[in-house]
């Protein structure tokens, strides 16, 4: 037992004194996590703009990867959920890499992906970096190089959080139509999870002022949904909102929502989280949980799609 009790207490100590050295360092890709790049004269970099700073950071893409995976999804998700995140992932930036004629390749945060640096990780995760590092790294590095493509040609794979129980057509949320984003079930995502529901309260005066309408006499009508049962619009005094127009000035988690007043309040359900075309990522842990491989999860949400290696 003290034997016992002597090795744990020194594993506590090395996992410390390399937390401690990683601060020391301020690298991104010391100790105990080198660069998943072996060959870096063929390595593929990603630029990356911090519109915080405005500076461009040149990242080598599966390195960027690994920061993606780790700020989009989270580590305790089953290991082919997290690989259908990494291809997921890297399928969006080489789509935006081939197709974006700037300065840079893709922008940290929403309007693009999120990305974090390990240093970043290192505050988020504290004692649990090194375990959640290694199993992201390896799942994202057990993909290596895999995108998915349609006709031969790199996809758009968007993903979200979580669906309402289907994800939704392309063009109904992005105008254009693509024919390997298109709606599928997802029972995965369900009243099981966490805030699948979710209540907002808003105040009639912050609605009113939000949607820029008069709060004398506010009247909702001709609601159409979509086959998902999203809100494609909404008549709210004189005019017609978009669903996603109304999610982005009232701050909603989804489309699919219902709205209801409550004296000087409006009470707003929400289902799922996101935009809801493409991978639902609470959908994709699902299926994992079930025994689904990450190439499983990739060809039910992103249809007649199939893996392509970039190099």
């Amino acid at each position: 037992m003290r034997n016992k009790i002597l090795l744990g207490v020194v594993f506590v100590l090395i996992i410390v004194l390399g937390i401690v050295i990683y601060h020391e360092k301020k690298t991104n890709y010391y100790f105990p996590m080198p660069s998943a790049v072996k060959d870096e004269e063929n390595a593929i970099s990603i630029r990356l703009l911090d519109e915080s700073t405005g500076k461009i950071l040149n990242v080598n893409l599966e390195d960027y990867i690994i920061g993606v995976v780790s700020a989009e999804m989270p580590a305790s998700f089953e290991v082919e959920a997290l690989k259908a995140q990494a291809v997921a992932a890297r399928t969006f930036a080489m789509y935006k890499k081939n197709t974006r004629n700037l300065d840079y390749d893709l922008i940290i945060g929403v309007k693009d992906q999120a990305y974090k640096t390990n240093e970043q990780l290192l505050k988020t995760w504290n004692v649990l970096f090194f375990n959640n590092y290694l199993k992201i790294r390896d799942a994202v590095l057990s993909t290596k190089d895999e995108v998915l493509t349609y006709n031969d040609e790199i996809i758009n794979a968007f993903y979200f959080s979580m669906s309402n129980g289907k994800t939704e057509n392309s063009e109904l949320v992005f105008s254009e139509a693509l024919p390997y984003l298109q709606s599928v079930e997802s029972s995965w995502d369900n009243e099981s999870l966490n805030n699948y529901l979710y209540e907002k309260v808003i105040s009639k005066e912050d609605f009113c002022n939000s949607l820029g309408i008069s709060c004398e006499s506010v009247t909702i009508s001709d609601e159409v949904r979509s086959s998902s049962n999203r809100v494609l619009s909404l008549k709210i005094n004189d005019i017609v909102f978009k669903g996603t127009d109304i999610r982005t000035k009232l701050g909603l988690r989804s489309t699919d929502f219902v709205i209801r007043e409550d004296g000087s309040n409006y009470l707003i359900t929400t289902k799922g989280y996101g935009h809801g075309v493409g991978m639902s990522q609470y959908g994709a842990n699902g299926m994992a949980k079930e025994g689904h491989s990450y190439l499983e999860i990739l060809s039910h949400y992103y249809q007649n799609t199939k893996i392509s290696h970039i190099s």
